[in-house]
């Protein structure tokens, strides 16, 4: 899944990005409301995580934006102010959730994976694939009862594509799904990374449920 994050605090920003990259997420960082704003409408993100009190624009103002312009994102929303006003305000410009600083990263967790559950209403919470399943908010994948273990980037990937069952994946929107907006290297790892996904989750299996499109992308398909 992909991430914006809009904290203006360099120092929390980047801890919040590494701990999310661990735990498999692609992560965007922004550190003012207007460039925040600018990537929320650029790019397609999962979450966005946005911060209050922001140089140029307050996070109230890029969420009652981002709304006014029909992006329904879920958006949790941090500040160091402690206050049920704040809170009320927060909710009321369209936030879905709401973290006081400090906060447990644990606890961050968790409210990122009820929101992503909560945004795809019109998909299962387990997405299914013939007998292949993959559980974004448990971030697991398995054939029929058998587990398979995934990396974080091969996640990332096989979630985009079974989102998208029977249509081709363009390589450039899976770039843009599993790693972050300021990736400049070879976009043939991808590439890698399918053929990294065809053995553990077909090759084991006797499938040929991943497949190439040459020169347009891939599609998984039941």
């Amino acid at each position: 899944m992909r991430i914006l994050v809009v904290e203006d605090e360099v120092q929390l920003a980047e801890l919040l990005k590494g701990g999310l990259a661990k735990e498999g997420f692609a992560v965007d960082l922004a550190h003012d409301g207007r460039d925040g704003l600018w990537l929320a409408t650029e790019q397609p993100y999962d979450v966005i995580v946005l911060d209050v009190m922001l140089p140029s624009l307050s996070g109230y103002a890029v969420c009652k934006e981002l709304r006014e312009s029909g992006s329904w994102t879920p958006i949790l929303m941090l500040t160091s102010k402690d206050g049920e006003y704040d809170e009320a305000e927060a909710l009321d410009t369209g936030a879905d959730d709401y973290l006081t600083k400090p906060f447990s990263f644990v606890v961050l967790l968790a409210r990122l994976r009820a929101l992503t559950r909560r945004a795809v209403r019109q998909r299962p919470t387990v997405l299914k694939v013939g007998d292949l399943s993959v559980d974004p908010a448990r971030l697991t994948c398995a054939r029929g009862d058998v587990r398979i273990a995934l990396t974080p980037k091969e996640f990332a990937i096989l979630h985009c594509l079974a989102r998208r069952t029977g249509e081709v994946v363009p390589k450039s929107e899976l770039l843009a799904q599993a790693w972050d907006f300021a990736y400049d290297g070879d976009s043939n790892v991808v590439e890698v990374y399918i053929s990294a996904l065809r053995r553990k989750i077909d090759k084991p299996f006797g499938r040929t449920t991943l497949r190439t499109v040459r020169g347009v992308g891939y599609r998984l398909e039941a």
